[in-house]
């Protein structure tokens, strides 16, 4: 179902990107993600890890030969962590917070502006590197009032998305796609470890609330490319 995701009111004290949002989703599917991806260390046979800066999960390249030339080189932009993301068509202009895992195997949320920010994915990709760079934020707060992707549905294709990162380099994506999944049915490897292209993907719930499950009935990501990529 591409496109097709709308807006649902949970029960009070429960907002769409917690427990029973993307956070659950991940509970229940990050561990084999993580391993066939070769994101863990651990149980990763032949797959070589990335190497990490002090934890935080930026992924280093090994750097270029060097070769001479008769003109300096041009400057290559190397991609910082993210601060900001703006998408203009709905109205989105949300510091990014760096999120990891916690205690319990949940992605943890924003936690400075909840329903406000956003949280990048710090294992992942930077936005501009090589792979899928993840950033997921709430579709409601308690109440059933929009949060900051209350509107992420009704992007298109085409539509422009821009990171700002530390550096205060802008970064330009281009959507791709539209689509919403039951949360078992989530290409995942699509989503957080396709390494063909530099991408950008948003999520977080959608559907209709389920209350004996504590969680939405579906999952809604927005594809995205780098443009010039």
């Amino acid at each position: 179902m591409q496109g097709k995701a709308k807006p649902t009111h949970h029960d009070p004290g429960q907002p769409g990107f917690g427990s029973g949002g993307v956070r659950h989703w991940l509970l229940l599917l990050l561990p084999i993600l993580l391993v066939s991806s070769g994101l863990l260390v651990t149980g990763c046979g032949a797959v070589s890890p990335p190497v990490v800066d002090g934890g935080q999960g930026v992924e280093r390249q090994p750097p270029a030969p060097v070769t001479a030339t008769a003109t300096a080189p041009a400057t290559v932009l190397s991609p910082a962590p993210p601060t900001q993301l703006l998408i203009p068509a709905i109205g989105v202009a949300a510091p990014v917070e760096r999120v990891g895992l916690g205690a319990d195997g949940t992605l943890v949320t924003p936690q400075r502006h909840p329903w406000d920010d956003v949280g990048w994915y710090r294992f992942g990709p930077l936005p501009g590197q090589q792979g899928s760079a993840v950033i997921a934020g709430h579709l409601d707060r308690p109440g059933g009032y929009p949060a900051v992707f209350w509107n992420l549905h009704l992007l298109r294709p085409g539509t422009t998305l821009t990171v700002i990162d530390e550096r205060g380099q802008r970064w330009h994506f281009r959507v791709t796609a539209v689509a919403s999944y039951p949360p078992q049915r989530a290409p995942l490897l699509q989503i957080f470890a396709d390494r063909s292209g530099h991408y950008l993907n948003l999520i977080t719930c959608a559907g209709s609330w389920v209350p004996s499950e504590h969680q939405t009935t579906e999952r809604l990501v927005v594809y995205s490319v780098l443009q010039g990529s």
